[in-house]
């Protein structure tokens, strides 16, 4: 690790001096990175391959998965390789990147979102031995989602070497997607839109330029090592009358059901593999055995099964083959991802689309020979439209269909029945294939960072669990003692067993008192109480906790222990929701200094970003700080943090052009905003809560 650590230094520093010397703006930078993205792509999508082939001399002595093979194959090989494959995949990914379990693709969306766009660089190695270890061995799987995530690890990889700004980081990120795509199907255009559409989910400007020149040099390097032949043979197609154009959109109405039937085949399976009680390395294997027993009757379904695709288009498989086929591979591809195996889920869409629009494509040429092409055509056609409604990706479908076909005769009949696809499999089912594994893991790409923030905490992160409460049977004097007494502003209401009732404030008690004072001995404070709105428990998101904040316009809400349950256990804040989320967007902001350098009559922008083992904290100043100014206390000398800002409440806490005035007096009850090393910043915090505790 020492060796990496000094290479990552190195090129850090090669980095800034070549930025200096260059005077090169942050977007020729990034134009330039993405080049090197690009290249080292091609490279590696090129090694996968090479990979997939190694492993394969083993399994299959380097002949390939061809059904003539497969077939010939001995029945205990046809289940010992699925489980031998499963026994090596299963402990790799659980103990070194479990990132690399499944179609990836989710994963990567997530880091987008969530993490800046941060992946791990032992990704692209686990990734890369997994999954090519899951197709060798006959995993239901494809070699398109395992590059897409290596080569988006790949350019993680080197934007943190070089330490870009997150922005730009998950630039880098759809770079190495879009590189893969492109080198994997000989696509550049399909490349760069499904990084713009599914990855990055936009199609801005500054993410633009960068994609595509990745994409199109990745495939320069796949074509000058692989040729430039698309990836599939393809017949003669012409659109035989313009009646079929109604035929492709039935066709199109048929795989977005099998899409949707795609995507939640595929996350029962995971769901149900997740439930079962015991280790995930060997859950990998378990499912191999099955997977086996369906390579005995469906050698098809062994690996990518582009041959079975080829003949599909070609009209080369009768069609209660292709109809079983449908139902073999949603089960072979759920089983192997569902387990464990690493693999994509591009091929089995594929798959999917061609099986499917093969056997539509004999009925309808059966019921309307005359105004029907033959059931190859469906088939090319049914590919694109099932990737389409289980990506809910159209353009990346037509234009992956497009350049893999290599075919313009396709492109009316293509369009429809995609678009149709996807307009059915979203009506059926709100989530793609990519974003159900985040939906469950509460992850909506649809929200914002802010809301994401507000889902990602629950009110047991929060709650205080010394809550005042009176109990109800307590008589007015004693109320208005306990008021009198005491600082607080309300108290919630219990009975003897702590359930709760209502809640009292100092309002409520000050009304009664201008009453007939005799009634000191008879009201009690269950007569007073406003009883319980809203209530909420510990695992309540902070979200949730918002709106019923919002109903009862409150600025405290209880927790109770659960749903079945009004025992009365803490009390949550508005403020401290309000101080948790604050803290949160500033740590997941782009925490830096932005300059402007002059050159002439021009104005280069660049950014400076804290490094990621920083962090930013909220804390109330000390004693020992008060009186003194922020040069007197010399923090970064003797603390090793920095004072971003000096507030006077959370809510005016704002990231700045404006640094704080050294000179400026630190007062009681200010707030610091600081930023140093975890360690650093934990110390400085025990100092403040060891204060504040004095002064309680």
């Amino acid at each position: 690790m020492g060796f990496f650590r000094v290479v990552a230094a190195q090129a850090r520093k090669s980095s800034d001096a070549f930025v200096h010397y260059t005077q090169f703006s942050q977007n020729t930078y990034i134009l330039i990175l993405a080049i090197v993205v690009g290249i080292a792509g091609g490279f590696v999508s090129i090694g996968f391959r090479w990979l997939i082939k190694y492993f394969e001399r083993f399994t299959l002595n380097g002949a390939g998965g061809t059904l003539e093979l497969l077939t010939s194959l001995p029945l205990y090989w046809k289940i010992l390789l699925p489980v031998a494959g499963g026994l090596i995949v299963g402990p790799l990914v659980y103990f070194f990147a479990r990132e690399a379990k499944g179609h990836g693709v989710p994963e990567v969306m997530q880091a987008i979102a969530l993490k800046n766009g941060v992946i791990r660089p032992r990704v692209v190695a686990v990734k890369s031995v997994a999954s090519a270890i899951t197709l060798s061995t006959g995993g239901s799987v494809g070699q398109e989602g395992p590059i897409i995530q290596i080569g988006s690890a790949l350019g993680s990889t080197i934007g943190q070497l070089l330490k870009v700004s997150p922005d730009r980081l998950k630039i880098l990120v759809g770079c190495g997607a879009a590189a893969g795509i492109a080198a994997t199907f000989n696509a550049p255009i399909a490349g760069a839109f499904f990084a713009l559409e599914v990855i990055l989910g936009n199609f801005a400007i500054a993410s633009f330029s960068p994609i595509v020149i990745s994409s199109v040099l990745a495939t320069v390097i796949s074509r000058a090592f692989l040729g430039s032949s698309p990836i599939f043979v393809v017949p003669h197609y012409s659109l035989i009358s313009s009646w079929e154009i109604p035929i492709y959109m039935g066709l199109g109405i048929v795989c977005g059901f099998i899409a949707v039937a795609f995507i939640v085949t595929l996350h029962t399976s995971e769901k149900l593999f997740d439930r079962l009680k015991m280790p995930d390395y060997l859950k990998t294997p378990l499912g191999a055995i099955a997977l086996g027993f369906i390579f005995i009757a469906f050698p098809h379904v062994f690996g990518g099964g582009y041959q079975t695709i080829e003949l599909a288009m070609n009209g080369n498989l009768v069609w209660y083959l292709l109809l079983a086929l449908i139902f073999v591979k949603l089960a072979a591809t759920s089983i192997t991802l569902g387990s464990g195996g690493s693999g994509g889920i591009f091929a089995p869409s594929l798959f999917l689309g061609a099986v499917a629009g093969g056997t539509f494509g004999n009925l309808v040429n059966y019921l309307f020979p005359r105004v029907t092409a033959g059931s190859g055509a469906y088939a090319m056609v049914g590919m694109g439209a099932v990737v389409a409604g289980a990506t809910h990706a159209p353009i990346t479908s037509i234009l992956i269909l497009f350049e893999m076909t290599n075919d313009y005769k396709i492109i009316l009949p293509l369009m429809i029945a995609c678009t149709i696809a996807t307009i059915i499999a979203r009506k059926l089912k709100e989530d793609s294939i990519y974003t159900v594994k985040l939906t469950a893991r509460g992850i909506s790409l649809n929200q914002g960072r802010e809301e994401i923030i507000m889902k990602s905490f629950t009110v047991g992160d929060l709650m205080k669990s010394d809550v005042p409460t009176i109990e109800e049977c307590t008589r007015l004097n004693k109320l208005i003692k306990i008021f009198m007494e005491n600082q607080e502003p309300y108290y919630y209401v219990i009975t003897g067993d702590n359930q709760l009732l209502g809640s009292l404030s100092t309002h409520d008690v000050k009304n009664i008192l201008s009453e007939d004072h005799e009634l000191a001995n008879l009201v009690i404070a269950r007569d007073l109480m406003v009883a319980a709105q809203a209530m909420v428990t510990p695992a309540t998101t902070l979200a949730d906790c918002m709106d019923e904040f919002e109903r009862v316009e409150s600025e405290h809400l209880p927790v109770i222990e659960g749903q079945n349950s009004r025992k009365l256990i803490g009390y949550v804040s508005r403020k401290d929701i309000f101080k948790l989320y604050n803290r949160e967007i500033l740590r997941k902001d782009v925490l830096g200094v932005k300059y402007i350098r002059e050159f002439g009559s021009e104005k280069r922008r660049n950014l400076i970003t804290l490094p990621k083992e920083f962090k930013v904290e909220f804390l109330p100043a000390p004693d020992s700080f008060v009186g003194k100014t922020i040069k007197d206390l010399d923090i970064r000398a003797r603390y090793h943090v920095t004072i971003l800002a000096v507030k006077k409440k959370l809510s005016d806490i704002t990231l700045t052009s404006e640094m704080p005035d050294p000179e400026k007096i630190i007062e009681t009850g200010d707030i610091l905003v600081v930023a140093g090393k975890d360690n650093q910043v934990e110390k400085l915090r025990r100092i403040s809560i060891r204060s504040k505790a004095k002064a309680e």
